[in-house]
């Protein structure tokens, strides 16, 4: 059935009759007969917004890939394209003269604790801590009566001994005429023979009686300087000139003639030359040789440089700390300088080959070791450098760099080489 059979059916429908229209301030219009094409349209409008979001989205979509793509691109370009520009420092050759400064210890020139040699008690001191004494000058006095008492002893034996030796010799002459007038009147026949012998034989035995009577003084005699030299012992003398640094004893103290279990009456330096020690490291120990000039600083005296030279080395590097024992030795007639005092010694000790120093901040470390990136025609080229030395902010190198060439400070982490690069800043070069 079409639409016109259909509309026709409605006309010949019968026709309901109509309620009564209510009265109102103004008729209300019915509202407008919808035929079935208009309510389709209707449906489908909201199919067709959906469809377009679709689309709009999926296009933004694609924009946005599209730009992130080209962004990657561009960057990359630009990448590949990028020219770093990085600061420089030249390398130089450094002088034939090496300057170093180490940590020392001052001593006096000369140091020696006092011990005693005779045992006793103190009866007098002529010394304090502070005192300058000369050499020979008086300290102490020590009283040991049984001392004198054996070399009273002894010098008794040996006066024995010597009277001895002039009774022997006196009874060998006398039994050598003996002896020589029996021997003549046994050769004529006179004496027996056997006389003779008895009389020979006695001055022979007088003889060795008056050698062992000379011996027997000599051993008194030794005795008695031994004695001697104890009781000189009582007067504890200066061994050279310098200043009382210690003093143990006082009067009436117990002095024990041993040097091991005792304790030593004073301390006495020598400090108008100080000495100076140092231990100089194994890389800089070869060029160390006396006579080189050092300057000794002590932090409590800023204002105050004290000048020497090195006089003594050791020949022998420690084997703990592989360093080489080097002495100083400072001028100081002033005292100004005391013995015991840490402080800083200045070196400048002669290069045993020439160096060349990199700065810190130009090593690279990786995979092939310790390198540096030398610039040549704006280009970056890798070098293996051999390290000789680490002074802290430079390190001394012997190969790998040239004199003159360019170094890349602080090189970019991807720098490989052969990359071009741009020198954007160069640093001085190094003294």
């Amino acid at each position: 059935m079409n639409e016109v059979e259909h509309t026709q059916r409605l006309k010949d429908r019968p026709r309901r009759p109509l309620a009564p229209i209510p009265e109102r301030d103004a008729p209300e219009r019915p509202p407008p007969a919808r035929t079935n094409g208009q309510g389709t349209s209707g449906r489908r409008l909201p199919g067709f917004g959906v469809l377009a979001l679709l689309i709009g989205a999926l296009g933004l979509g694609v924009w946005r890939h599209y730009e992130q793509h080209r962004q990657v691109m561009d960057t990359a370009r630009q990448e590949a394209n990028f020219v770093p520009s990085v600061a420089v420092d030249t390398i130089a050759r450094q002088p034939d003269m090496l300057q170093v400064t180490l940590p020392a210890t001052t001593l006096g020139f000369v140091e020696a604790n006092i011990f005693a040699r005779a045992s006793g008690y103190v009866v007098r001191r002529y010394a304090d801590i502070g005192d300058r004494v000369r050499a020979g000058q008086l300290l102490a006095e020590i009283t040991a009566p049984e001392v004198e008492d054996q070399v009273a002893q002894y010098r008794n034996s040996l006066q024995a001994a010597e009277a001895m030796i002039r009774q022997n010799q006196a009874q060998r002459a006398s039994t050598d005429v003996t002896s020589r007038r029996i021997s003549l009147l046994a050769r004529d026949g006179w004496m027996p023979k056997e006389q003779r012998d008895t009389d020979w034989y006695a001055y022979q035995a007088q003889t060795h009686a008056t050698n062992a009577a000379e011996f027997n003084a000599a051993a008194n005699e030794q005795q008695l300087k031994f004695f001697e030299k104890q009781k000189s012992y009582q007067q504890v003398v200066a061994p050279f000139d310098g200043v009382i640094t210690q003093r143990n004893i006082d009067v009436g103290s117990l002095i024990t003639a041993d040097a091991t279990a005792g304790t030593a009456m004073f301390a006495i330096t020598h400090s108008d030359v100080i000495r100076v020690w140092a231990y100089v490291p194994q890389d800089d120990a070869f060029g160390v040789k006396p006579g080189i000039t050092a300057v000794v600083r002590v932090p409590a005296m800023p204002s105050l440089t004290f000048h020497g030279k090195v006089t003594r080395i050791a020949d022998a590097l420690q084997p703990g700390t592989r360093t080489l024992l080097t002495e100083v030795d400072v001028p100081n007639p002033h005292g100004t300088l005391q013995p015991g005092v840490y402080c800083t010694v200045e070196l400048e000790i002669p290069r045993m080959a020439p160096a060349l120093m990199v700065p810190a901040s130009a090593i690279i470390f990786n995979q092939s070791g310790m390198q540096v990136a030398v610039v040549e025609n704006h280009t970056a080229h890798l070098h293996t450098i051999a390290v000789t030395a680490d002074h802290g902010t430079e390190i001394e190198v012997n190969e790998g760099v040239r004199d003159g060439d360019q170094v890349i400070l602080q090189p970019p982490v991807n720098l490989a080489d052969g990359d071009k690069v741009r020198i954007g800043a160069a640093a001085p070069s190094a003294p």
